[in-house]
């Protein structure tokens, strides 16, 4: 029951809990007092900033010291109140003076701070970043070209070479070849055991017998040799990380149009070569061979169809791998970003095409079982197809003349009942005829290629479709 004196019959609050209330909220400013305001503010009660004012409510003291309470005297007002304070924004010519009267309220520049939004929105909270420590790396292509000019020899020579990039290459390459030699070996004598229901007995007296029967050996030799060639595209495209058809020309790719110009002339100066060989053996006091007679077409046909198989294969892969790989292995090892003095200037020499030159000239000579006058035809035949494949920007012109040449001389012996090449010792009457075929063909080749303005050295990707794919206004790159 409410005593006398109560309010309504309700008791007056505590004494100690009418400190702790908050003061009554102040009247909102009449109508005479808001014209009062200076013409700087928004209308519609804002500030110049575009925001509604923010009131410090009473202070700690105040509250008995449970800390400052916002009070928003426009929260009865029309504008409901916002989840989020807004954000100390610094004023724009477009939200303060005469701009801002009638002018729309512009976003400010830059982002909000962290956890607010734009004038009290709920902030955008995306997930978490990938990369929280800055920008993803940039991701480097796995191939990489060769500089714009970069002659045949060092197009190995890329960005990203590394010194050891050509031995570990040449290690993968003989580890992987041998490893695929010795498979194919293992797939020969099954398949011969399936075939006669015995294992392969080759005759100990020849050493290079690896079955025991002529046409099988003739075409595993042959396959063995031609086994290299994607090893060599392998270990461009893996260990040096660039094109594989950089091994065959400066464009990245086998031209096939020259091949066919370069196969024309093989054909005739492989004539003209066997031509000078025969005229070489009227002049020998005791010409060998003279025993020799056809086999007729039952023995002949069926080396044939090997040989035009896969001779090919077995002249493009010596190409490729001496002509290409070895040569521009050393190519790549310029020493020329060297501290040393001597080793400076022993970069002008490296530079050439010389040192690859001669190197897979003599490891292409070493592979090969002639002697005496033999070696030296040989060697020959390396170094001018060396130089004419770096003249010419590419191997078609020393694949046109290896495949033409192996395929008449191991037609040759296939006729006449030898269908392994007989290596050993020559006569110096024919090395000079074969020297001699052989350094004309590159000659006109070389003159050729000026002539029609063959590509000798990397084009520059910009000018890809500016200028023909064949065509080379640059000088020579050697001399």
């Amino acid at each position: 029951m409410a005593n006398s004196g109560e309010s309504d019959g309700w008791a007056p609050p505590d004494p100690a809990m009418a400190a702790e209330r908050p003061p009554e909220p102040e009247p909102a400013p009449s109508e005479s007092e808001q014209a009062s305001t200076s013409d700087a503010e928004a209308p519609h009660g804002r500030s110049p900033h575009g925001h509604r004012p923010h009131v410090q409510g009473p202070s700690a003291a105040d509250h008995g010291g449970r800390g400052a309470l916002q009070h928003d005297p426009y929260a009865a007002g029309p504008y409901p109140p916002a989840p989020y304070p807004p954000a100390p924004y610094a004023p724009t010519p477009y939200t303060t003076g005469a701009f801002a009267q009638g002018a729309p309220v512009q976003a400010p520049y830059g982002p909000a701070p962290h956890g607010q939004g734009l004038y009290g929105q709920a902030p955008h909270r995306p997930g978490p970043h990938p990369y929280p420590y800055g920008t993803p790396p940039a991701k480097t292509p796995w191939l990489v070209e060769a500089p714009p000019g970069t002659p045949f020899h060092r197009l190995a020579r890329t960005r990203l070479h590394r010194w050891w990039h050509p031995l570990v290459g040449t290690v993968m390459i003989v580890a992987v070849g041998v490893g695929l030699l010795v498979g194919l070996m293992l797939i020969a004598q099954i398949t011969f055991l399936a075939a006669t229901g015995e294992l392969p007995e080759p005759p100990a007296d020849d050493e290079t017998a690896l079955i025991g029967n002529d046409v099988a050996d003739l075409a595993l030799s042959l396959i063995m040799i031609a086994i290299f060639l994607p090893v060599a595209l392998l270990a461009a495209w893996s260990v040096q990380r660039r094109r594989p058809g950089t091994l065959s020309s400066v464009t990245g790719r086998l031209r096939w149009r020259w091949l066919l110009i370069c196969c024309g002339l093989a054909v005739l100066f492989c004539a003209v070569g066997f031509g000078m060989s025969l005229l070489a053996e009227t002049t020998i006091d005791d010409p060998s061979g003279g025993d020799e007679h056809w086999v007729g077409w039952g023995d002949f046909l069926l080396p044939a169809v090997i040989i035009l198989l896969l001779v090919p294969f077995q002249s493009a892969s010596e190409e490729y791998i001496f002509r290409g790989w070895i040569q521009q292995a050393v190519g790549a090892c310029t020493l020329e970003n060297s501290r040393r003095k001597a080793a400076r200037a022993l970069s002008v020499v490296l530079r050439t095409p010389w040192p690859g030159i001669l190197i897979a000239s003599v490891l292409f000579t070493g592979g090969h079982g002639y002697t005496g006058w033999g070696m030296l035809d040989i060697f020959g035949f390396a170094v001018v197809m060396g130089w004419m494949t770096v003249r010419t920007g590419g191997l078609e012109a020393a694949i046109a003349l290896h495949v033409f040449n192996n395929l008449v001389a191991f037609m040759f012996s296939a006729a006449v009942g030898q269908l392994d090449i007989e290596q050993g010792a020559v006569p110096w009457q024919i090395v000079a005829a074969d020297l001699v075929s052989i350094t004309l063909y590159a000659v006109v080749v070389v003159l050729l290629a000026r002539r029609l303005r063959i590509q000798t050295v990397s084009p520059d990707p910009a000018d890809a479709d500016d200028a023909p794919k064949n065509e080379d206004t640059s000088p020579a790159p050697v001399s």
